[in-house]
């Protein structure tokens, strides 16, 4: 049975570059004030896409940027029909850039670019070749590394735990270049900074990913140094915990937590109780007693919140879809 499963699947399979060729290639390149890098960064994939003869956009989404980096696409749009310009009104984010993109793209392949890393662009064929063997989204691995150290180890840190979360074994998952299907895309949540996940996300609707190396070029680098970033990857971190264990059932998580701190507060306040009723001392003011009544009041709003959120996904439960069907395989003899 096995067996059949996986000659079906390769069967299934068609080569990316013969479907870029058949129904057309998109790329969507992300830029905020990177006018210097946009006009190399869109000459080499012109000049890397033009020797492969097959239909391509380029499809730049410039988010609220405040230099010229507008200005150096515009020139390229009135050379190149090729080349479209998304001008959003304002900074909205990468996510958000990703889906006005998305939306007005057309090719059944989709590649990730965004303006803040500076990838060799004669390398992302090879992204598109990987899914030849089989995969639904290829993520790109900048190596060898060029920026600054502190880059690094932030993002060493950042790979390590969410691989631990979602059980992957990938190097660069927030590298800000992926090749995908557009079925992964349209079947996986973009909004806020989910961006970054898209790997995780789409390994939880079933979905194939691995990874191919990309050459990381010298040159300008944004560096994160400043604190509120890691505040928010840290919340990053522990949105995807939940959504990708939790997000049909909060109740497991907030209810566990709630029901442990509840525990904990009645043994407090129960030893106190005792304590108080034998005449061994006094109660009143003592830490321990605030401590415990504390913790019972968090207890508790914690499962009360956790019964909210099951009653809310209750409520829309016939909206929300946390599965993915693949593939329908029935008897046409028996239709």
């Amino acid at each position: 049975m096995t067996e059949t499963t996986e000659i079906v699947a390769e069967q299934k399979v068609e080569p990316a570059i013969q479907k870029a060729i058949r129904s057309g290639l998109s790329i969507i390149f992300v830029l905020f004030n990177v006018e210097k890098q946009a006009g190399d960064m869109l000459n080499g994939l012109i000049k890397s896409l033009r020797n492969l003869d097959f239909d391509y956009e380029i499809i730049c989404v410039d988010d609220g940027s405040t230099d010229r980096t507008a200005e150096v696409v515009k020139e390229f749009v009135r050379e190149s029909s090729r080349v479209k310009l998304i001008q959003m009104r304002t900074a909205f984010g990468e996510a958000s850039a990703l889906d006005a993109g998305l939306k007005n793209s057309n090719g059944d392949i989709v590649v990730y670019l965004t303006g803040r890393v500076n990838i060799n662009p004669d390398h992302v064929v090879n992204l598109i070749r990987k899914l030849d063997e089989g995969y639904d989204l290829v993520v790109g691995w900048r190596y060898p590394r060029r920026d600054s150290k502190l880059n690094h180890i932030v993002s060493r840190l950042f790979n390590s735990t969410i691989n631990w979360i979602a059980g992957l074994k990938l190097h660069d998952i927030n590298s800000g270049v992926f090749v995908s299907r557009r079925e992964v895309l349209e079947n996986v949540p973009i909004y806020g900074d989910l961006n970054n996940f898209i790997p995780v996300m789409a390994v939880k609707q079933g979905y194939r990913i691995a990874e191919e190396k990309i050459e990381q070029l010298p040159g300008w680098f944004r560096t994160s140094k400043y604190v509120d970033e890691y505040i928010r990857r840290f919340l990053d971190i522990i949105t995807v915990f939940f959504l990708t264990r939790y997000s049909k059932k909060p109740i497991h998580f907030l209810g566990f937590l709630g029901a442990v701190l509840t525990l904990i507060g009645v043994g407090i306040d129960l030893y106190l109780f005792v304590y108080r009723i034998l005449q061994l001392g006094p109660i009143a003011g003592r830490p321990l007693l605030l401590l415990g009544s504390l913790l019972l009041i968090i207890g508790i709003q914690m499962v009360s919140i956790g019964l909210i959120g099951e009653m809310i996904i209750f409520t829309h439960a016939k909206e929300i879809k946390e599965y993915n069907i693949e593939e329908i395989v029935n008897n046409p003899s028996q239709i």
